[in-house]
């Protein structure tokens, strides 16, 4: 197997927590031992144990046939753990990660420092850490090589780079095969819990006005059990009823804009909504996350609209296909 092969599996993990790990970036790695893939992790959550910890972990428990009894999400037990086992212990192992290790000691410890400890034969890291201050964990380390697919691995992190200055915009749509929108849920129970991860974590969600006024949303995320979103309504008319669920869920704020500087906030953004908002969003919007449903629809509700995507990554989930894509253009 080559360099590249193991930064694919590195980077498909990676993508599956794209966008939750806001405010941090996403970020893959696996670990081999003598040859022999242990462990294919990924960066879950901020605050949380990052990637090469989690696929230390899961190798640990493969080659010692032991589990352990502690959160392996908890940052510090981890490392701590990790630093005592017997000098050695991952001697015959090589880690490839998506993203160079961190150097800097956060709401975690220094991912860089601890390999540099457990002396593993080799760390293959996809790409620099573009932030200056967080960079230079490469540095502490030998047998390194750095840049395998790395384009690609930039691209994993696009979110992460956009929204250190402004706000990262994903517009998130959901259509049948023929492209149509409308009837009621199309998405598959996976998908829609996806989105409710994604609303879990986003600085808040936007949607038009039209579509409070008709539909009279919710839009919480009762999928997975966690706190509802932010809401921002973008309309040119504030003349809502403020007694719809929207207005009254406990924690939540929800603003009126009628323009888009919010926008110019770091920030993670996510729009929902029909042709109306796609058309108004057209130029701020990053990247699209599309929900295909394996359907044909007789809706006439569609997106009417020309822009252009590039396909990022896709994946299927349940019965739906799910595509991250980028916005180049009309």
């Amino acid at each position: 197997m080559t360099h590249e092969f193991y930064m694919q599996l590195s980077l498909n993990k990676a993508w599956e927590y794209q966008g939750l790990t806001y405010p941090n970036p996403a970020v893959g790695a696996v670990l081999l031992c003598n040859g022999k893939i242990v462990a294919i992790e990924s960066h879950q959550k901020a605050g949380t144990s990052h990637a090469e910890v989690l696929a230390l972990l899961g190798g640990y428990e493969v080659l010692s046939g032991l589990e352990i009894c502690f959160n392996r999400f908890d940052a510090d037990k981890a490392h701590a753990f990790l630093l005592a086992l017997p000098q050695g212990f991952f001697a015959r192992c090589s880690i490839y990660v998506t993203l160079e290790p961190c150097s800097h000691e956060g709401k975690t410890p220094s991912c860089a420092s601890l390999l540099s400890l457990l002396s593993l034969s080799h760390v293959i890291i996809g790409l620099k850490d573009p932030i200056v201050g967080h960079d230079g964990g490469s540095k502490k380390l030998e047998n390194v090589r750095i840049g395998v697919l790395e384009e690609e691995c930039r691209a994993l992190i696009e979110p992460f780079m956009i929204w250190q200055t402004r706000a990262f915009v994903l517009f998130k749509i959901a259509q049948t095969i023929n492209g149509r929108i409308g009837g009621g849920y199309l998405s598959s129970k996976a998908s829609l819990y996806h989105v409710h991860q994604l609303r879990e974590v986003c600085t808040s969600l936007c949607i038009g006005g039209n579509t409070v006024r008709v539909d009279r949303p919710t839009l919480d995320c009762r999928f997975t059990g966690g706190d509802a979103p932010d809401i921002v309504i973008y309309t040119k008319e504030d003349n809502f009823d403020r007694d719809i669920p929207l207005f009254n869920i406990k924690n939540r704020e929800v603003s009126i804009e009628s323009d888009l500087a919010f926008l110019d906030k770091p920030s993670f953004v996510i729009v929902e909504g029909g042709e109306g908002m796609l058309n108004a969003f057209k130029e701020k919007i990053d990247w699209m996350l599309i929900y295909q449903i394996p359907k044909l629809s007789t809706n006439n509700l569609t997106y009417n609209t020309t822009m252009n995507l590039q396909f990022l990554h896709q994946k299927n989930i349940d019965v739906d296909l799910m595509i991250w894509s980028r916005n180049s253009g009309n």
